[in-house]
């Protein structure tokens, strides 16, 4: 290829990836526009409230915390740790995650499956941040969670429901096709725990709590929330799911819910 044609290739890459980008955009503006008519509740992002709102407040001074899933990016910064004066666990499947991570941020590391892993009962807060949907076995993950906190030990989750569209989706599309999708779309999902295989074993807010009370912990607060974003970027997706959304919480009631975040206390 001589360098004119070369040029002209590459100029027609990019006014594509720019079309695409812009036709994106669009999309996403005027779906957040449609999504203002709605109220407050059904537009909070399940993931930022956790981690700006609902896990931060569970941090006291001193405490020992569990952080499950975390990996290459913990959810405790080093200044937040630094600050609080924290000791921080790190599990992962996959040491080589954890390895990734921040160097101070994790004073201890676990590599192991936390479907099949038994805590010692010691830290005051456990956190496991979109982490559930990712494990084979949902019961044997939360009963593992649960065996991490000490008596009145404080217990932070944060999932996706199996119920949302998007993880209806996730189970059924070919892993390459969903992760192609998903990057070209969002490119900063690449980061974090997107685009890891997922299997939403026991992810519905009503089994979470069923298991959860079946290993001695304790409901203090549950958060539902009605927003993701992976149907703005294209409007007509953006309203029927929008409309499908209201009609399955209808009949499957808090089950319906996009993500949830709870947090327990570990009676015994």
């Amino acid at each position: 290829m001589d360098s004119l044609a070369f040029a002209a290739a590459k100029l027609n890459r990019w006014w594509k990836r720019s079309m695409l980008r812009w036709f994106l955009q669009k999309n996403v503006a005027i779906s957040e526009h449609c999504d203002r008519l709605l109220p407050e509740r059904f537009r909070a992002d399940g993931n930022r409230t956790f981690a700006t709102e609902i896990a931060p407040r569970l941090l006291t001074q001193n405490a020992l915390v569990y952080d499950l899933g975390g990996g290459a990016r913990p959810f405790v910064s080093l200044s937040d740790k630094q600050r609080l004066n924290l000791t921080v666990v790190g599990l992962d499947l996959e040491g080589g995650e954890l390895a990734k991570a921040p160097q101070g941020a994790y004073d201890e590391q676990i590599e192991a499956d936390l479907t099949i892993f038994s805590g010692r009962g010691d830290a005051d807060v456990v956190i496991c941040q979109a982490t559930l949907e990712h494990v084979r076995d949902g019961t044997g993950a939360l009963r593992a969670i649960a065996s991490c906190a000490k008596p009145g030990g404080l217990i932070a989750i944060f999932s996706p429901s199996r119920n949302a569209i998007f993880a209806r989706l996730n189970r059924v599309l070919p892993e390459k096709v969903k992760r192609w999708l998903l990057f070209k779309i969002f490119p900063e999902k690449s980061l974090g725990h997107d685009g890891f295989p997922a299997f939403y074993d026991k992810c519905l807010p009503s089994e979470v709590e069923r298991i959860a009370a079946q290993s001695g912990l304790e409901l203090v607060e549950r958060r539902l929330f009605w927003k993701s974003s992976y149907f703005y970027a294209f409007v007509p997706a953006f309203f029927a799911w929008r409309v499908w959304q209201g009609v399955s919480a209808v009949f499957l009631g808090a089950d319906a819910a996009e993500t949830y975040a709870y947090v327990f206390r570990r009676m015994h």
